[in-house]
């Protein structure tokens, strides 16, 4: 991964994977979180789900993920907000915090970095007895996608609706509802990105400009396959 050239693309976008606010919404009013919950955005990328969050009576909010220029983006967009702390660190590091901390850990197409089974565990271990876990998922709408909403996810072994919430119900969860995210999402994601590309395409180098033909194609890819193929968020409670 050109890495210079992906932060040049990235940086200061406002969300680092599809999704809305009305997502989190939907999530929560399901969730019926107590005031002041413990809540976890696990993957948080720039913090593009953290102001929602923020919108349940008292809730305290970690937002964790991996790359420090993600990390210093949500650090500085919520300076001054007591109830955020701000953490660089794999999901995997939810281990750290103490066994069944989080009323509700909300993770936003990125739970696949560990796999579903892995992941499913993992949070599980991190949740309050009847906490909430809120997850996208990479899923198949039809029941014979073709090769090119299959190419979509390079490889990730997608599910179908009821794959995932066969695994969710292994797992120890009752599901709460399910619902794939709505083109709204996707561009809510992908708009300022293309807007991005075509800002850094004029004089761009040979490297860069490898990066802003993956990124379009990734968009341009996504609206060919959105009828077979996308997320589905997934609310369950954890029965453990």
């Amino acid at each position: 991964m050109d890495w210079d050239s992906f932060l040049a693309v990235h940086s200061d976008l406002p969300r680092e994977g599809p999704g809305e606010a009305a997502d989190v919404g939907w999530a929560l009013a399901l969730a019926c979180l107590p005031e002041g919950a413990a809540i976890c955005d696990a993957g948080a990328g720039a913090g593009g789900d953290v102001a929602a969050l923020l919108t349940v009576p008292g809730a305290r909010v970690l937002a964790i993920d991996t790359h420090p220029g993600f990390v210093a983006q949500m650090r500085a967009r919520f300076a001054g907000e007591a109830r955020v702390t701000v953490e660089e660190a794999d999901m995997a590091a939810l281990g750290a915090h103490p066994a069944g901390h989080f009323d509700l850990i909300w993770c936003a197409g990125a739970l696949y970095f560990l796999g579903l089974e892995e992941g499913l565990a993992r949070m599980g271990a991190a949740l309050k007895p009847g906490g909430v876990l809120a997850f996208s998922e990479p899923c198949h709408f039809v029941d014979a996608p073709s090769e090119a909403a299959v190419g979509f996810w390079e490889g990730y072994p997608v599910r179908t609706a009821s794959g995932i919430a066969a695994a969710v119900a292994a797992a120890g969860y009752a599901s709460l509802g399910a619902r794939p995210l709505g083109d709204a999402a996707w561009e809510a994601y992908y708009a300022p990105m293309e807007a991005r590309i075509a800002a850094l395409r004029p004089g761009a180098d040979g490297r860069l400009a490898a990066m802003l033909d993956l990124c379009g194609d990734e968009a341009a890819q996504w609206r060919r396959v959105r009828a077979e193929t996308g997320y589905l968020l997934t609310v369950a409670r954890w029965k453990g």
